[in-house]
C-alpha cells in the first residue's frame, strides 16, 4: 500500500472516531472506554503488522507509534474499569469496639 492510501485512511479514522465519540453522552464515556479495549488491541495488532512489513523508517516509527499507543489504550482501559468497578464494592463494616 502507498503511503498516501495510508494516510488517507488514517486521517479518515480519525474523523470517524472524533464523529462517533462527540455524539456519546458524557455518563456513557467511562463504560464506552472500558468496553471498547477490544478495538485498542485491533490497534495494537495493526501497528505489529506495520512493523513486520516495514520497508522505511518512516513505517517503523508509524508502527511504533500505533503499537505504543495501542498498549497505552488497552491498559488504560483496563485501569479505568479496575477503579469504576472498585466504587461498586462493598467497604466492610467497622466492628464495633468493646
Amino acid at each position: 500500500m502507498s503511503l498516501i492510501a495510508v494516510v488517507t485512511i488514517f486521517i479518515l479514522a480519525v474523523f470517524v472516531g472524533l464523529e462517533v465519540i462527540a455524539k456519546v453522552p458524557q455518563t456513557l464515556h467511562t463504560p464506552l472506554m472500558s468496553a471498547t479495549n477490544a478495538i485498542h488491541g485491533v490497534i495494537l495488532v495493526g501497528g505489529v503488522i506495520v512493523l513486520l512489513r516495514a520497508d522505511s523508517t518512516l513505517m517503523l516509527v508509524l508502527g511504533f507509534l500505533a503499537a505504543l499507543f495501542g498498549v497505552l489504550n488497552v491498559v488504560g482501559g483496563f485501569v479505568v474499569t479496575d477503579r469504576m468497578l472498585e466504587m461498586f464494592t462493598r467497604k466492610p463494616k467497622k466492628e464495633a469496639s468493646k
